[in-house]
């Protein structure tokens, strides 16, 4: 019976979640200088309840063996996991909410797209590889540039030679943006007709934006400047959602802050503008800034029990439902839309719209001077006909790619 307990206790110790000779455990610790000395990250964030997370495990180690057998210098890849129940800090950095969840960051960063592919070693190990391929394509001479994609926006680097520091910054930059801008690069002899005036690093908009090349005037060799610099050109903080980018972007596979306007409703978008780019800034990465012509988008307003008449409105869709922004009128009190984003993120809104308002604690002195807390709110929210409803399904979430294809959402909730 013991050497039973033994032999049994000797399994669980080798596959314990914790015990990994490939994957780098992380936490509040070392998350952030793992995630600073290396160029990409690729983590697990799991639970140690979740079968799931039990069943990708083995895996995931197996993968890591390959990679870390494959790609040897330092610096240039690990696969890492963060047990989300003994690290909640970490977890709720990234928004964790299901379990496993795949994520990669480059260069320190988080990148946008989940990793929403096969889970098996082959599609892990091809995945790392295709996020080493050189993010830079090199043009061979002018002529080529005409004939860049010109629906894409691009980012054009002028150099000498690749062996310069300002070449490798770009490189850089080039590698966490790989989804949001082509970043090509012209170098020597070739393209000595632009090198007259020295190195140079340009942005190229899409044809159908409207918008003119714009060089880039600062420093080559800071890669916080250039990143930031390059961010701003190819993701534009507010973004227009159309039938045609529906798809690419719930692919991001992060919440939509949609403004729905009447097309010539010009004021209430610059506004909407205005309040992001002075609040929610930080943001940036955790929710997508949007406007849609609510005279097309009339689908998502129908389920809000709204039509083109109400507009303009604002609404979250996180992809399982969608939450009205209370009051237009109050859209510009400061930090007003922010705290409606932070709800999301807190569970408020759901919570809300099931029990009514949070309790709100007030504290008086009475007249003897002892002080007394004061509960209000939190009774049952008033339901359409008394019913205790949902609130109302994402409609965005149809966007999301074929069934066919692997997805959390369907899979693993």
């Amino acid at each position: 019976m013991k050497s039973l307990l033994f032999i049994t206790s000797s399994i669980l110790l080798i596959w314990s979640p914790t015990s990994s000779e490939y994957t780098r455990e992380l936490n509040k610790g070392n998350v952030e200088t793992t995630l600073a000395s290396n160029d990409i990250v690729f983590v697990n964030f799991y639970a140690n309840w979740c079968r799931f997370s039990q069943m990708l495990k083995p895996i995931f180690e197996e993968a890591a063996q390959v990679v870390q057998q494959e790609f040897i210098t330092e610096g240039q890849v690990v696969l890492a996991a963060v047990d989300c129940d003994r690290e909640p800090e970490v977890s709720q950095k990234y928004h964790i909410s299901k379990y496993p969840t795949l994520k990669l960051f480059r260069n320190g960063r988080l990148a946008k797209r989940e990793y929403r592919g096969q889970r098996s070693k082959d599609a892990f190990v091809q995945f790392i590889r295709e996020q080493l391929v050189d993010p830079v394509v090199q043009l061979p001479n002018p002529a080529e540039i005409p004939k860049l994609n010109d629906k894409k926006r691009s980012i054009i680097g002028f150099f000498r030679d690749t062996t310069s520091n300002e070449y490798s910054v770009f490189k850089r930059v080039a590698g966490a943006l790989r989804d949001d801008c082509a970043f090509h690069a012209g170098i020597g002899d070739n393209f000595r007709n632009e090198l007259t005036t020295g190195e140079s690093i340009m942005f190229r908009p899409s044809k159908t934006s409207g918008d003119e090349d714009m060089l880039f005037m600062g420093t080559l060799g800071n890669f916080e400047l250039l990143h930031t610099w390059s961010l701003d050109k190819c993701v534009p903080l507010v973004r227009e959602i159309t039938f045609e980018n529906g798809e690419e972007l719930t692919e991001e596979g992060i919440p939509f802050l949609i403004l729905f306007h009447h097309p010539d409703d010009v004021d209430t978008v610059r506004q909407y503008n205005e309040i992001i780019s002075r609040e929610l800034m930080q943001e940036k990465g955790n929710v997508n800034f949007l406007t849609a012509d609510g005279t097309k988008f009339t689908h998502p307003l129908h389920h809000l029990n709204k039509s083109p008449k109400d507009l303009p409105l604002i609404a979250i869709d996180s992809f399982r439902h969608m939450y009205l922004f209370p009051d237009m009128s109050k859209l510009t009190e400061p930090r007003r839309l922010l705290q409606f984003v932070q709800d999301l993120h807190n569970g408020k809104l759901h919570r809300e719209f099931h029990h009514g308002p949070d309790p709100v604690t007030q504290l008086s002195v009475d007249g003897g001077g002892a002080a007394n807390v004061h509960v209000q709110g939190g009774g049952p929210a008033d339901k359409p006909g008394g019913k205790n409803t949902d609130p109302p399904e994402s409609t965005f979430k149809n966007l999301k790619p074929s069934e066919h294809r692997y997805t959390i959402l369907r899979d693993e909730l």
